[in-house]
């Protein structure tokens, strides 16, 4: 099995105080995003089955099997400052599949952060060049640099596992 390069610790590259709170923010990047702008939205960009990224497949995140892929922006004042992109399987059937599939506009971590029943596990960081796959989906909705660092989770609600990716874009350190 090919070797992770997610790690649940950050790198000491990130010197940006304020882009390393919004990483490791330990609550809802959805009520952060709230509690530090005039107006936000989440717009929904993609949902429907696919295959998982190679990264999501290996450490048995998700598996080989085709998943639902939902992918969002996180928009705060106008700007896109979150590229969101969660993964299902679709090989196990529950709660989460319907919820997912009726989320439209509305944010994730709402349900995530609400609903008693889900267990969230390590959050893992990784600084995501040209060559990541989600460098390049997020890189069509903002004005990016050379890379954008990006952290991920899995959250368990009975059976069923997502794997919730957050690719932080340049005006997330405009916010407070």
């Amino acid at each position: 099995m090919k070797r992770s390069k997610w790690r649940t610790c950050l790198s000491g590259s990130l010197r940006d105080p304020l882009l390393r709170s919004w990483l490791t923010e330990p609550g809802s990047l959805t009520a952060r995003c709230q509690r530090v702008s005039t107006s936000f939205r989440v717009r929904l960009l993609r949902y429907g089955k696919g295959q998982p990224l190679a990264d999501e497949e290996a450490g048995s995140y998700i598996g080989r099997h085709p998943a639902w892929v939902r992918e969002v922006v996180l928009e705060c004042d106008g700007r896109p400052v979150i590229f969101a992109h969660t993964t299902l399987s679709t090989a196990a059937n529950g709660r989460l599949s319907r919820w997912m599939g009726g989320l439209g506009n509305r944010s994730l971590g709402s349900l995530l952060f609400a609903y008693p029943g889900f267990r969230r596990e390590a959050i893992e960081y990784l600084r995501l060049d040209r060559r990541h796959p989600l460098y390049q989906r997020a890189a069509a909705v903002a004005d990016v640099g050379d890379y954008l660092w990006a952290r991920r989770s899995l959250h368990r609600l009975d059976t069923q596992r997502v794997l919730v990716t957050e690719v932080f874009l340049p005006a997330i350190t405009r916010l407070g």
